[in-house]
């Protein structure tokens, strides 16, 4: 004990006669090391605490080491990109004695860093309690619609905002002030010397940077490590991720470079064969995957009338094994037909309406809602009916260009779009616009009037009650939770207002010539250790209506399945690119499957099996049970369909096959 406490104060006393001798060499060059230790240490620190609070799940994977090994890359990484303009603007100006001129500037630019890094950080637990993951590309696509986003985080992050703006206000005049004492006018070494100082510190922040030897620079896929996604998140800091989400957005990834690549013809020959006619002809050059579809229903065409459900996992819905917060969907089970084994393709509303309106795969680039080239000219469902004389409308309780929903939709089939600025009366504004009692109030008065102009009519009404902040009416249900503005109060709000509708709707001159389905654009939260969490891609489906025979389905289906089934329904026949089941129709079990996005990761599911795709990694084969995904050899056939039909999206969009 007596040969470390004497210890101790030597090396102290070692590190301030060194310090000041490195000051004084490195001259203005000082301050960005006094930014990098502050900024290393916080960020090492804010991973510390991240994975203290997920510590069931970092202390049984013993991931520590990886956590925090991976993560000192990263943060070196992040801080050498800060680093590097102002370093070599400081270096440029000292080489001509100007370094003074720029003082100010680079005092600004690292407390303006330095705030970046704090704000992200502290927003983390909030994001990751929603989304299962630090903050990433949804953060910046939810920054294009400021009104909305601000709504909802006024109203349901009060705190969350507080401790955020606290937080920058500090670091701000923390790091104003640190940074204020540490520039160094001039430095002590020869001209000579300052020139090799310079030459090495820029090829240390390149080096950083990169951090690595190979021809790829470091990249989150280097610093992966386990199946469970949140466990290779916490090895990033937030501003990389965030800022790795610019870049991807900014140059749409291939699901190739993502993936591995396969031959087109390979590919096409894939998915053609796993669709549902063998004997299908196509013989379209321009849309390989087009083909004529033969309706089921050969007698009238049908209205369709499709309600999108926001936020509606399977365990919120009793019939499913949920929670019981569904009585109206557990009573359209009961009478109409009923999916148990449905799956969403991704996490997101458009996500779930590329699925449903486009039948188009999952890819991981943002959908193809939100896209350029798929802003005009990209099939619908609404456009090859509206080719068929069907008057075509999107009705939604917020305003429609959130998500670039109204530019997609009417660039693709929707004649009509209804939103809240049209609606004839609300008794409840939320953050998120009029209430679903409110949209299917109004929607009830549109349907009408569809009726009455004597043609077929096909209508998307999609709610958005059950959103965070879960704004809803008083006085409406029991709540199931004590407090009041909670996903499962809101998942009750939002079946009782469903369930107020389909009473009108049955007493209503449209019911009998219409076919309606519920179904749910995703869960709500998708989380879990699984590198896809397949339990959380499970979500409820229901068709309903006068002549549609009740019975429980219990095939392997997926979202993309919807649109063609119900366009059979329906009475619509014709060619459409689409490559879904039409789920009317017998479908053996060896092609029934379900495709799944999770972020970075495609998952495609057939049978108990379950094939999950990573960047720049190989294929891995799982066997689900009991909610798990569980390692078991890989199933070489399953790999290539995976990957056949996790490419056929980004190519399809690229080559514009999908008109």
């Amino acid at each position: 004990m007596g040969i470390k406490l004497t210890f101790i104060p030597k090396i102290t006393r070692l590190i301030f006669k060194v310090i000041p001798k490195i000051q004084n060499a490195l001259g203005p060059v000082w301050i960005f090391v006094v930014f990098a230790v502050l900024a290393l240490s916080f960020l090492t620190l804010a991973r510390f605490g991240l994975s203290v609070w997920q510590g069931e799940r970092v202390f049984g994977s013993h991931a520590w080491l990886s956590i925090f090994i991976g993560g000192l890359r990263v943060d070196i990484a992040t801080l050498s990109y800060i680093i590097m303009p102002a370093l070599l603007l400081t270096l440029l100006m000292q080489s001509v004695g100007w370094q003074n001129k720029v003082r100010g500037l680079i005092k600004i630019y690292l407390v303006g860093m330095s705030a970046l890094l704090v704000f992200f950080e502290v927003i983390t637990p909030t994001f990751i309690n929603e989304y299962d993951l630090r903050p990433n590309r949804l953060f910046i696509e939810y920054l294009i619609y400021p009104k909305e986003v601000s709504k909802m985080i006024f109203s349901g992050y009060k705190l969350e905002v507080f401790i955020a703006v606290i937080a920058l206000v500090l670091s701000c005049k923390f790091a104003s002030k640190i940074f204020s004492n540490q520039w160094q006018s001039k430095s002590s070494l020869t001209g000579l010397n300052q020139s090799i100082l310079a030459l090495v510190l820029v090829c240390l922040t390149i080096l950083g940077a990169r951090n690595s030897l190979g021809h790829r620079p470091l990249n989150p896929a280097m610093v992966s490590f386990s199946t469970d996604h949140l466990l290779n998140d916490l090895t990033l800091n937030s501003l990389y991720s965030v800022a790795f989400a610019v870049k991807q957005l900014s140059n749409e990834q291939s699901s190739q470079d993502y993936y591995g690549k396969m031959p087109t013809d390979e590919l096409l020959s894939i998915v053609r064969s796993n669709m549902q006619n063998t004997q299908a002809a196509f013989n379209d050059a321009t849309a390989p995957t087009k083909t004529f579809h033969a309706a089921s229903n050969i007698d009238k065409q049908k209205n369709l009338v499709i309600i999108l459900q926001e936020s509606l996992g399977a365990r919120y819905v009793g019939t499913l094994g949920g929670l019981p917060l569904t009585p109206n969907i557990d009573a359209l089970y009961k009478q109409g037909w009923g999916f148990d084994n449905l799956y969403a393709t991704g996490t997101r509303s458009v996500r779930g309406i590329e699925a449903v309106i486009t039948g188009f795969t999952p890819t991981p680039s943002r959908a193809v809602v939100k896209l350029d080239k798929s802003q005009r000219d990209f099939f619908t469902i609404a456009d090859f009916l509206a080719k068929q004389n069907y008057n075509t409308q999107f009705i939604y309780g917020g305003e429609s260009h959130f998500d670039n929903m109204r530019s997609f939709f009417l660039g693709n089939g929707f004649k009509s779009i209804v939103d809240t600025n049209n609606f004839k009366k609300i008794d409840f504004n939320g953050s998120w616009g009029a209430s679903d009692e409110d949209l299917y109030d109004q929607a009830d008065i549109e349907l009408t009037k569809l009726k009455n102009q004597n043609k077929p009519f096909f209508s998307l009404i999609f709610s958005s009650s059950n959103h965070s902040p879960y704004d809803f009416p008083d006085d409406k249900i029991t709540l199931y939770d004590k407090q009041k503005q909670t996903r499962n109060n809101a998942a009750k709000y939002a079946d009782y207002a469903l369930g107020t509708f389909i009473k009108k709707a049955k007493k209503s001159s449209y019911w009998d010539d219409t076919v309606f389905i519920v179904i749910a654009d995703h869960d709500s939260r998708v989380s879990g250790s699984n590198l896809v969490p397949v339990d959380h891609f499970k979500i409820p489906a229901v068709i309903f209506g006068k002549g549609i025979t009740h019975k429980r389905d219990s095939q392997l289906a997926s979202q993309i399945d919807i649109p063609v089934t119900l366009l059979s329904l329906i009475g619509a026949s014709g060619k459409h690119p689409m490559i879904g089941h039409d789920l009317s129709k017998p479908i053996s079990d060896n092609k029934q499957r379900a495709m799944m996005q999770y972020d970075k990761n495609f998952a495609y599911m057939h049978d108990n099996k379950v094939v999950v795709l990573q960047p720049q990694k190989p294929a891995t084969t799982y066997t689900y049970s009991n909610n798990q995904l569980v390692p078991c050899e890989n199933d070489e056939q399953l790999v290539k369909k995976a990957l056949a039909h996790a490419n056929l999206g980004n190519l399809a969009y690229t080559n514009g096959w999908y008109h």
